[in-house]
């Protein structure tokens, strides 16, 4: 195969390619990161609001927890702490669940890795 080129031209044309395609996978990096700040927004928005709403309820439910508990004969303290220690451990289950579901590889750009991968090796093959 004579392209016309000698070595160091052909080593020069090999450095500028895959500069270029670095660039352009850095360029890809930049907008999928970017799509999901976009796709991450929008859905705290609407997760806050719904949140503030399902707050007021659960506020409510809780309040008629600790009356149906003094409808019983438990003093209003008790009750109180008996439904607030319930909530607590509850919530306390649910975040240490969060915690452990958010990991660092879930935040990964998997496509962009994926194609860094390939191109290494592509390059590797070319040495």
């Amino acid at each position: 195969m004579n392209t016309g080129k000698n070595l160091p031209e052909l080593f020069s044309d090999m450095v500028e390619h895959l500069s270029t395609l670095f660039l352009k996978e850095v360029r890809l990096a930049k907008t999928e990161a970017s799509e999901k700040v976009h796709q991450a927004t929008g859905a705290i928005v609407y997760a806050a609001m719904g949140g503030l709403i399902l707050l007021a309820g659960f506020l409510v439910l809780l309040d008629s927890a600790v009356a149906w508990l003094v409808e019983f004969g438990l003093d209003i303290e008790w009750s109180t702490l008996a439904v607030g220690l319930v909530v607590a451990l509850i919530g306390f289950i649910l975040l240490r669940k969060g915690m452990n579901d958010i990991k660092a590889a879930s935040l990964t750009p998997k496509r962009t890795v994926a194609q860094l991968r390939s191109d290494g090796r592509a390059a590797r093959e070319q040495f």
